[in-house]
């Protein structure tokens, strides 16, 4: 991957918000990483007047010449998705938007300000059958890395991870687990000692197809 020089992460800034603005991959890139079986593959449209819905942020950022994605690993004392890992984010309270809900929880859990990201778009929302919650994904990035200060009470390790490590199918992987008494073909997202799946890895899928490699991520 070529160095993320301010120039080459303009580009990259430009280019992505410009793809956020348009036509996305949507559901379809989602599925590429859902466990199968999957109990309901339906669109938020169809479901949303009855879900909870919850904003996270996919927030990028450099850091030591390379362009970063930033998830936690939440503790065992949250009120959902305990020990899982997961996008900063969280349940939308009454009369804010889900932007400002992404951005409420993500100082909540990492200690970043929202006067230090910038929006660029949304990706397409996901329902999430188990937990009747439907995710809406808010893209940011912030120029510099943030200064990242968790929650002892929400976040267990704060994971960041290369997005040309993203990029490589070869960190795309597949097991066949055994979850809540169900087999389940699972393809993940594999850094370090973790593996990423689930709702995380979907919405990750279709940010994943939004990037173009070629031009963005040349390899080294």
């Amino acid at each position: 991957m070529a160095s993320a020089t301010p120039q080459m992460n303009g580009l990259f800034v430009s280019a992505l918000a410009d793809r956020l603005q348009g036509s996305k991959p949507g559901l379809e890139a989602q599925l590429r990483m859902c466990p199968d079986p999957r109990p309901g593959t339906q669109p938020v449209e169809r479901v949303e007047h009855a879900c909870a819905k919850a904003g996270v942020l996919a927030l990028l950022y450099p850091h030591e010449d390379r362009l970063h994605l930033v998830l936690t690993l939440r503790t065992n004392h949250v009120e959902n998705h305990q020990g899982q890992i997961s996008f900063p984010g969280g349940k939308q309270e009454p009369g804010e938007s889900l932007e400002e809900a992404a951005l409420r929880e993500t100082q909540e859990e990492l200690g970043i300000s929202a006067e230090s990201v910038r929006l660029l778009g949304s990706l397409t929302p996901l329902f999430i059958p188990v937990s009747r919650f439907c995710i809406y994904p808010i893209v940011a990035v912030s120029g510099t890395r943030p200064d990242f200060h968790p929650s002892a009470d929400e976040v267990d390790e704060v994971i960041e991870i290369p997005l040309d490590h993203l990029l490589d199918s070869q960190n795309t992987l597949r097991e066949n687990w055994v979850v809540q008494g169900r087999e389940l073909d699972v393809p993940f997202y594999s850094y370090r000692e973790h593996k990423i799946w689930g709702a995380t890895a979907m919405i990750m899928a279709e940010l994943m197809a939004l990037i173009d490699t070629k031009q963005t991520f040349p390899h080294r």
